[in-house]
């Protein structure tokens, strides 16, 4: 007998996205399944789904409720309260028509998903009540890609059971996390969404996304989670079959490559999507031991007026790991020119300095430090700011970790925003430290750069590196730019001048700066 599946999706999306969306579903395999879809069409500005109803069978399309505007960019998708609960009855409607009708399961997905042909299929043949196909997206550009699924709370990526843990051991327990998800199984994990197959077993037990009055935690999904396992049921994440999250309209040209990859059969994950630790040999598999050669590295930094600041500690530590510099001083008015080349000596240095500071409109600086630093013959670039420094084993470490490091491109590590030399910040608005960057990129002659062209926030490194082979390691870098209270009230209103509307970062970040009670928490070695 056949599987009766109902496949809903609330729909707000661009024409671009949501036509390869579509496509996708008509892609489905569904032997033994019988089939149908329902839309809710939120106030859409086409007639996609409309035009999808006339190619598939069996399509119901309900009208939205209230026109509220939702704003998604190329940096990320905001989200208000009210948006949230809405989706979240657009979901529990879903819910009711799948009991009312009798489904055997219910499949939410987001319209912004390219879902491999095998999803469906794959899924049900699981027979797990609560399972998501698991996706890697970019939360934000500067980022690597993480999965929506999730072990803990709002977004914790690994197992705490509420024991007091040390950052080192945090770290640890999140590679091993991202480690499980990069390989092809079914985990039980504490928090899913966006492609979930529901069972008919789970919807009569009471499952929902509507608030919990007394939960403080963001998202619908999160709410469903938590009730559900209240409930006494598990929830899996599958890795077998991911979907391409289509989170920004520049992803569309790297859905193509998916599509090829998915008709060449070449692989069940995108190379793109892997994370790879190479401080993990079985996730890494085929890394390389040392060459022969030891790895060289370049050290590309902007300055401006810093002599009084960090840059002298930040440069002596670097001096002792580096094999060139590059040093792009933006019209410094103090002696930082004669500092850099005072704490750099015997070091190949390419030192220049603008004769007007170009930093309202930091992508130009970015584009000239990157162009400076290729034309060095090293393996590797590191790109750190003048305030900015490895932790006291870092220098060692790094450098046997490029040497190992033989087949991926670049590698992200974490940033702490150091409150005072003993204690990082740590609240809703500083979590840095919670996410992995990039930091340091093999120098390919051949690697055609795109940049993020924003004057603010724009990124160190050029935005299509997610292109290639990245790596994480538990190595980590300080921030020192915060330590100082008269650097901190300088940032400040230096982030007022030059963005006063928020418009490449957050207001609600930049005015607490001045919080005169931040949460802190006590740096650990490791």
């Amino acid at each position: 007998m056949n599987q009766r599946v109902l496949l809903a999706s609330p729909v707000k999306q661009q024409v671009k996205i949501l036509s390869e969306f579509l496509n996708s579903l008509l892609g489905l395999e569904k032997t033994n399944i019988a089939l149908d879809f329902i839309f809710i069409d939120d106030h859409n500005d086409h007639d996609l789904l409309t035009r999808f109803a006339l190619e598939a069978f069996n399509v119901r399309i309900l009208p939205g409720n209230s026109n509220a505007s939702y704003l998604c960019d190329e940096s990320t998708h905001y989200w208000r309260e009210d948006l949230i609960w809405k989706v979240a009855g657009y979901k529990d409607h879903f819910i009711k028509i799948a009991l009312e009708e009798k489904y055997d399961y219910l499949f939410i997905v987001d319209s912004d998903l390219y879902l491999n042909p095998k999803t469906l299929t794959h899924l049900i043949s699981l027979k797990k009540d609560i399972v998501s196909e698991v996706f890697w997206t970019k939360w934000k550009p500067e980022l690597i890609p993480l999965p929506q699924v999730w072990m803990e709370d709002q977004y914790t990526l690994y197992e705490s059971r509420r024991e007091q843990l040390t950052e080192v051991e945090i770290s640890k327990r999140t590679q091993t996390f991202l480690h499980m998800l990069s390989q092809p199984g079914t985990y039980k994990v504490g928090g899913l969404g966006a492609c979930t197959l529901i069972s008919q077993q789970a919807l009569e037990r009471g499952v929902s996304f509507s608030e919990i009055y007394n939960l403080g935690l963001t998202g619908e999904d999160r709410h469903f989670c938590v009730r559900a396992v209240a409930l006494g049921l598990e929830l899996y994440a599958d890795t077998h079959c991911p979907p391409f999250h289509i989170y920004r309209g520049s992803e569309l040209e790297k859905l193509q490559e998916f599509k090829e990859q998915l008709s060449l059969s070449k692989s069940q994950v995108p190379a793109e999507q892997l994370i790879l630790s190479p401080y993990n040999r079985s996730l890494t598999g085929s890394i390389q031991r040392a060459n022969s050669r030891r790895s060289t590295l370049t050290l590309a930094m902007l300055v401006c007026n810093e002599s009084t600041r960090h840059l002298e500690r930040v440069l002596k530590q670097a001096a002792t790991y580096i094999d060139y510099a590059v040093i792009l001083d933006d019209a410094s008015i103090d002696d930082t020119v004669e500092l850099c080349q005072k704490t750099l000596k015997g070091i190949p240095l390419k030192l220049q300095s603008n004769k007007e500071p170009q930093f309202h409109n930091e992508i130009i600086l970015r584009k000239q430090l990157w162009e400076m630093a290729l034309k060095t013959p090293s393996d590797w670039i590191m790109i750190l700011d003048a305030d900015e420094m490895l932790e006291d084993d870092g220098p060692q470490e790094l450098s046997e970790l490029l040497n190992q490091s033989s087949n991926i491109d670049y590698l992200s590590f974490r940033l702490f925003d150091l409150w005072t030399e003993t204690h990082y910040r740590d609240d809703p608005l500083w979590q840095a430290h919670k996410w992995y960057r990039p930091f340091i990129l093999r120098n390919i002659s051949s690697f055609q750069a795109k940049w993020q062209e924003t004057p603010q926030h724009c990124g160190r490194f050029p935005k299509n590196i997610a292109d290639l082979r990245g790596g994480t390691s538990l190595l980590r870098v300080k921030h020192l730019g915060w330590i100082r209270p008269q650097d901190r009230l300088e940032k400040y209103y230096r982030y007022k001048r030059l963005d006063p509307n928020g418009n490449y970062g957050s207001l609600e970040q930049y005015l607490s700066i001045l919080d005169p009670n931040p949460n802190l928490v006590k740096w650990e070695t490791r």
